[in-house]
């Protein structure tokens, strides 16, 4: 079924896989650099101001997107990137070094992202058919997770020693991904463009968005993926406290290897490994099956799946019983992932994808903030507390969604 996917889409998944692969031996780390250059709590500060800078370009990179095209965005994206990360390699070097005029790089390639995807995930929605979306969104899934395992793993060995070496990789791969971009992908947004001054500014911004604001479905679609999201980011978040905090020293059998003590961060890291390893097996056989199916009862499935497996490693004090509930949510998340984004290319506005998509990114930004403020609240209602609390968010994400998708669904399926 891959070789029968347009060749953008074909294309778009290899750049992001060869980007991913690069960027996750290095951007999953770039809050200890700055840590260890400045100080942690400056850190979280900057970090913090590039999630801001990436939102807002991608708002106005999505509005660009249904005025100038998709390619153009994409390009130019890409080669922003390449001038931003030969400035990291320059200011990491061995003659000079730089953290401020890293971070400023770093803004760079925020603003880069910010042109890029809303333009990407227009355009794949462009080149696809309802019948083949599943699919596609599976694939890419799947390469985006492979891809990250790999540099997670690299970049965890060598992000400390041999940064220079890494930045030097990531400058080559950007070159070779903005030369593909530039030679593979072709334009695909066909409506007449408008270009007068005034449809580029924020006034017109504004009005294009006001637009997407008005679109009722949409938005309640849009609550039940924060839901969803919010669910998510609780690894990242109270999960990950919980588990260093009731996790000490557990001694594990491994039969006749001995015993091994985990902390609560190596369980952590373990439920991580287990989560990637099912999405990178099964998401092939899951995706061809899903393709052939009523797309809303399975979306509805994984989310309850997604909710209940992060809502025993809300309490469970179990390593079998977590590791259960890794497979549960992962199989949760499969369902969900492709099945959401499908339906969500048949229900955006043909003429605003842009603009759309980008409001889109929304639900990871919610979803990040809900995370970070449930570790407020978690003290006070406890573990089963926070489990009930994450049932609820996924009994929301449903009931958002199943009311967004009640009128006319078979008709906008049909577009």
């Amino acid at each position: 079924m891959f070789r029968e996917l347009h060749p953008n889409i074909r294309a778009r998944i290899l750049i992001q896989f060869l980007s991913k692969i690069i960027g996750s031996m290095i951007f999953p780390f770039i809050a200890i650099y700055f840590s260890m250059e400045i100080s942690s709590s400056i850190a979280g500060i900057l970090l913090m101001i590039n999630v801001i800078i990436q939102f807002l370009a991608g708002m106005y990179g999505g509005h660009l997107a249904d005025i100038i095209g998709r390619k153009k965005l994409m390009v130019t994206g890409e080669f922003l990137k390449v001038i931003a990360f030969l400035g990291m390699v320059l200011c990491n070097s061995p003659f000079f070094h730089s953290p401020w005029i890293t971070f400023v790089m770093l803004l760079i390639i925020g603003v880069a992202q910010g042109l890029i995807n809303p333009a990407g995930e227009a355009m794949l929605i462009d080149v696809s058919t309802p019948e083949n979306r599943s699919f596609m969104y599976s694939v890419s899934y799947w390469a985006n997770n492979l891809s990250m395992m790999i540099g997670i793993m690299v970049g965890g060995w060598f992000f400390v020693d041999y940064l220079f070496s890494l930045l030097l990789a990531l400058f080559i791969m950007s070159c070779v991904t903005a030369w593909l971009t530039l030679s593979l992908i072709s334009e695909t947004l066909q409506q007449n463009t408008l270009t007068h001054k005034e449809s580029f500014g924020l006034i017109s911004m504004f009005k294009n968005y006001g637009q997407v604001l008005h679109d009722y479905r949409f938005l309640l679609y849009t609550i039940g993926g924060i839901a969803v999201m919010s669910i998510e980011f609780q690894r990242s978040n109270y999960i990950s406290v919980r588990l260093a905090e009731d996790f000490q020293a557990l001694l594990v059998s491994l039969g006749p290897f001995g015993h091994i003590s985990l902390n609560g961060v190596q369980i952590l890291s373990i439920l991580t490994a287990v989560n990637t390893l099912f999405i990178v097996l099964f998401t092939v056989p899951i995706a061809k099956w899903v393709t052939k199916r009523a797309q809303q009862p399975i979306m509805y499935v994984g989310f309850a799946l997604f909710s209940i497996g992060f809502a025993i490693c809300a309490f469970a004090i179990n390593l079998s019983i977590l590791l259960l509930a890794t497979a549960i949510l992962s199989i949760g998340e499969l369902l969900y992932v492709p099945t959401r984004q499908t339906i969500l290319a048949a229900i955006v506005d043909d003429n605003k994808r842009g603009a759309y998509m980008a409001f889109n990114g929304i639900i990871f930004q919610i979803g990040k903030m809900i995370g970070s403020i449930s570790l407020v609240f978690a003290p006070i209602i406890g573990k089963f507390g926070m489990s009930a609390f994450t049932i609820l968010l996924g009994m929301l994400s449903i009931v958002f969604s199943a009311v967004a998708l009640k009128t006319g669904w078979k008709k906008v399926l049909a577009k």
